[in-house]
């Protein structure tokens, strides 16, 4: 969606993950709504939606997580809930959305008194594999900046075992605005002033639970396939008139705390950074993280008309699809903050209906477009989600990071 001043986007903060801990969820919810000022009344209706939804997947599923964070943009903080099972899944959604279609020994509201309660719900359900299922809550009135869906989302998950996570995703809207030529990582020259960023997990009193990651440095990714799309190697790349969306995805070497503070330096940089193409940016991260155990990196930058800038050091996963295709781009090896070569940049012609994703190594690389054909018409974090699902492994840290070409 695009609104008045440009895409829309959201930050986000991972809270915490559940498994098999209803009444646990059901209080970090009623916990996290008072921190961000949900208000009292909005409160009360996220904890029943969650109520709903924990004890559905208590009763019905296996192998069910939920996953509580905050999304904000520089107006408003919400909640958002994802809740992603395999099996047994839902043969006929929208009866099952139907008001007294209620799980035997649930509270009784329903799914579809959920999806009243919510601002935005959406669910995915395959019989046989599982369900994916969303809900958000934003204070009310309902504010204007938020209304939509925003055209970047992603989930992150720490490797079990662990509370913190190393690897992590942003994304941010370029003003348009011409910034001055990054120095080269040969040069060590000094950052540019950066603007200030908000440290929305001092404001909520939370802990961010971001991913970290055990393998930072990598043999390059498959040459990218003409199926979707090919990339060509730009020399000197620069940014097209007009705003753009920057898309980060963050592996942090190893995992754990030390990990964390890597990609959370990686973030900052990011976030606060002025840089405008993937090269730039990632000149920025690259000073950054100078003093951390380092990271995998990969940028991208999406433009109207289809055009994608893409710049990726270590084992980033970057991917564009579409249900019957898969164009995979180029990353180089090395490690961001320690042992990082010349830098280049690819472009690529997103195709019509083509979706942008990057992931962590805490995903296997074999999938396939028709394991995504039926969640590519759904918001980005539900195809994060289901992806996860799909290909994630219980011995790392996980991220998926997803942009849908839909400005």
């Amino acid at each position: 969606m695009t609104t008045a001043h440009g895409p829309l986007l959201l930050d986000c903060e991972d809270v915490a993950w559940f498994r098999d801990q209803p009444e646990a969820a059901r209080g970090a919810a009623a916990a996290l709504g008072r921190r961000i000022g949900l208000g009292e009344h909005r409160t009360a209706e996220l904890v029943l939606a969650v109520a709903e939804l924990t004890t559905n997947v208590t009763k019905h599923s296996t192998d069910a997580s939920i996953l509580l964070r905050v999304l904000r943009n520089h107006a408003v903080a919400g909640v958002e809930v994802l809740v992603v099972d395999t099996g047994p899944g839902m043969a006929d959604v929208p009866a099952a959305l139907r008001d007294g279609v209620s799980s035997i020994g649930t509270l009784g509201i329903g799914l579809g008194a959920v999806k009243r309660l919510a601002d935005r719900f959406d669910i995915h359900s395959v019989p046989g594999v599982g369900t994916v299922q969303l809900a958000r809550f934003w204070p009310r009135p309902l504010p204007a900046s938020v209304a939509g869906e925003a055209v970047v989302g992603g989930i992150t998950r720490p490797i079990s075992g662990e509370d913190v996570c190393g690897d992590a995703w942003a994304a941010r809207t370029d003003t348009g605005e011409e910034a001055a030529p990054a120095p080269t990582a040969e040069t060590g020259s000094s950052a540019r002033p950066s603007r200030v960023a908000v440290d929305w997990s001092v404001l909520t009193a939370s802990g961010t639970r971001h991913q970290a990651t055990r393998r930072g440095a990598a043999e390059p990714q498959h040459s990218p396939r003409a199926a979707g799309g090919r990339s060509e190697l730009v020399r000197g790349a620069a940014a097209g008139p007009g705003q753009g969306v920057l898309v980060m995805s963050c592996d942090g070497l190893g995992h754990g705390p030390m990990a964390a503070r890597a990609s959370q330096a990686a973030l900052q940089a990011f976030r606060t950074g002025s840089g405008r193409t993937p090269e730039q940016i990632m000149e920025e991260v690259h000073r950054a993280l100078r003093g951390t155990r380092g990271a995998a990196v990969a940028v991208a930058r999406l433009e109207a008309g289809g055009r994608l800038l893409f710049c990726g050091i270590g084992n980033i996963a970057a991917v564009v699809v579409t249900a019957d295709s898969r164009a995979n781009l180029l990353s180089h090896p090395g490690i961001v903050g320690s042992q990082m070569r010349q830098l280049r940049t690819y472009e690529h012609q997103v195709p019509a209906g083509g979706t942008l994703i990057m992931h962590s190594d805490g995903l296997s690389e074999r999938w396939r477009p028709a394991d995504l054909a039926t969640l590519l018409h759904h918001p980005p974090a539900i195809i994060a989600a289901g992806l996860l699902r799909q290909a994630g492994t219980r011995r790392d840290d996980a991220s998926v990071v997803i942009a849908k070409a839909a400005w």
